[in-house]
């Protein structure tokens, strides 16, 4: 599923090339993955506007239309892709499964600017949704959403009042997007590595000091992993030619059965934990 990093460079990348672009016509494939209205309602709304900004929260992106009381939400959940067609090329990514040509047997939303240019939404498993939503309903939904890395309100008071005592597993915790936004199964192993826990270690069980070190990991890895265009777009390059690159910097997911790279004694291993593939080193994490 792509994670906060991964979403967050497809919002840029998309800010970069499509806001200002006049909707001219729309297609919808599959009509499961427009929430809320009614398909043609749905196209009836959006055709003619364009987008003034593209915001994230956690894994949600957000666009703002022009001169509109609704705001559209995109969410990729697992196999998502967003991808913008223009006349140089092709931006945007998502998850990592092949998309052949544009459109494929998977591209089941397109929206057609007037200028010629064409943002396809790809979606393998169809677990993704498109939905317009008033400001409202905009309100109540980001209130679900617990703390956001990478902002001024992700901070130690707020993180340290957050976690200590709780009576629950490290990664569980991670995961929660209400407590959370935005990581994902590859970031919360890395941070559990980094942090030097076990990913089913129980929070009451870590003292103070090492809850700050989750708190400093979660910056630094999700920080790293978004100024190297996260780790799932390896399909997909801007126009300079960038791609995903973090997946050079991962130390343990993907990694099971191979010797570690850090201690270079340990055996990573997969388990299970919050009902996840879980990966860690025996010797690093304690």
């Amino acid at each position: 599923m792509p994670e906060l990093p991964e979403v967050e460079t497809v919002r840029r990348d998309l800010e970069r090339y499509v806001l200002g672009k006049k909707i001219f016509g729309i297609e919808i494939g599959k009509e499961k993955i427009v929430k809320g209205l009614g398909v043609e309602e749905f196209k009836r709304y959006l055709k003619g506007r364009s987008f003034l900004k593209i915001g994230r929260r956690g894994k949600l992106l957000i666009f703002d239309l022009k001169e509109s009381k609704k705001t559209l939400l995109v969410h990729l959940k697992m196999t998502g892709q967003l991808i913008y067609r223009f006349s140089k090329g092709t931006v945007g990514g998502g998850h990592t499964q092949k998309t052949g040509k544009l459109p494929g047997k998977y591209s089941h939303i397109i929206l057609k600017f007037k200028d010629g240019s064409e943002l396809f939404f790809n979606d393998l498993r169809q677990f993704g949704y498109w939905k317009l939503v008033s400001k409202k309903e905009l309100e109540q939904i980001l209130g679900r959403f617990g703390i956001e890395p990478l902002t001024k309100g992700f901070n130690w008071k707020g993180f340290k009042k957050l976690i200590l005592g709780r009576k629950r597993q490290v990664k569980a915790f991670l995961l929660d997007q209400k407590m959370i936004a935005g990581i994902g199964n590859i970031y919360a192993d890395e941070i559990c590595f980094r942090t030097g826990v076990l990913p089913d270690r129980r929070i009451d069980s870590m003292d103070e000091k090492i809850i700050k070190k989750l708190y400093k990991e979660i910056e630094n890895v999700l920080a790293e992993a978004v100024d190297k265009r996260g780790t799932t777009i390896s399909d997909f390059v801007d126009l300079s030619g960038k791609s995903g690159g973090y997946i050079k910097k991962l130390k343990v997911y993907g990694r099971e059965k191979k010797k570690c790279i850090v201690c270079k004694k340990g055996m990573i291993k997969k388990v299970k934990v919050a009902g996840r593939g879980t990966r860690f080193c025996p010797i690093c994490q304690v």
